[in-house]
């Protein structure tokens, strides 16, 4: 688990999750927070070609490594009560969960409604079954209806996902600055229609079972002599921490041996294992011994 959560924190969260697929946290940070992090990213909204393709959207500009791009980034995926809700419904299906991405997110006047989708299709698992991803969206300006606020499907999650149609109509996430969208990977939403000429920014920070392929390559987004000055809880999220047994590993070791010294000597490989695989090691070892 990380950082110092106690398992209550987030439990009204989960249950919301669990029964409508999303819910709005009103205030989950001070609005000057969210201010100085846009403030921070004014400039690389600026510079940041739009998007290609349609799903990405040609009126859209998008831009990840945010924990470089400014020290306000960290609140954001870091937000203790969220972690411990992505904790408490990702922990059934993993040893730890990751930073599957941190990215900035503008859309620009005119910008048409995005396809319906769910964030869980970009891996080819069986659907219904699991949950492979929490979603977090931190809007850096107002999300209105009229600018393209997410759209969310209640509903729309866990074994409903299967279905042909939502159960429900969608409904759109109007936010302020300071509120926060979480919504499972198996919920159907999309980005709206931006009918106004304002630009609407926002950010998406996600978590996903530890074992996964992160949508961002976070060992390049923030490669070790970047992570050195990270806290461990956050060096830890982005993939300098194994996940039993044993992947993710570097010369069989935790990946976290790049953040300190001696990484660069041979190393010896350590067993990671799961604590029933641990169980199974020792009853062969304990076995082949009583016959020896």
């Amino acid at each position: 688990m990380i950082g110092t959560m106690t398992p209550s924190v987030g439990e009204g969260h989960s249950a919301e999750l669990r029964e409508r697929g999303y819910c709005i946290v009103r205030g989950a940070l001070p609005p000057a927070t969210i201010a100085a992090l846009d403030r921070d990213l004014a400039e690389d909204f600026a510079r940041t070609p739009f998007c290609e393709g349609a799903f990405y959207g040609t009126t859209t500009k998008r831009f990840g490594r945010l924990l470089i791009r400014s020290p306000h980034a960290a609140a954001l995926v870091r937000h203790a009560s969220i972690l411990a809700t992505a904790e408490a419904l990702l922990s059934p299906w993993c040893d730890r969960i990751q930073l599957n991405v941190a990215q900035a997110i503008a859309i620009h006047p005119g910008a048409p409604a995005q396809m319906p989708h769910r964030d869980q299709d970009m891996w080819r698992a069986p659907a219904g079954e699991a949950e492979y991803l929490v979603n977090v969206i931190w809007p850096l300006t107002r999300f209105t209806a009229a600018n393209g606020a997410t759209m969310v499907w209640p509903g729309s999650h866990g074994t409903s996902a299967l279905a042909p149609e939502p159960p429900e109509a969608a409904v759109a996430a109007e936010m302020a600055p300071g509120d926060a969208l979480l919504f499972l990977g198996s919920t159907l939403h999309g980005a709206g229609a931006n009918r106004t000429g304002e630009v609407r920014r926002g950010i998406v920070v996600g978590y996903s079972l530890g074992w996964l392929k992160p949508y961002e390559n976070q060992w390049l987004a923030y490669p070790p002599e970047i992570a050195r000055g990270f806290p461990p809880e956050l060096a830890a999220l982005v993939g300098y921490r194994q996940h039993r047994p044993n992947l993710g590993n570097y010369e069989g070791q935790c990946p976290s041996v790049l953040l300190g010294d001696g990484a660069d000597g041979p190393l010896g490989a350590i067993d990671a294992l799961r604590p029933d695989q641990q169980a199974m090691v020792d009853a062969y070892l304990e076995a082949r011994q009583a016959v020896s």
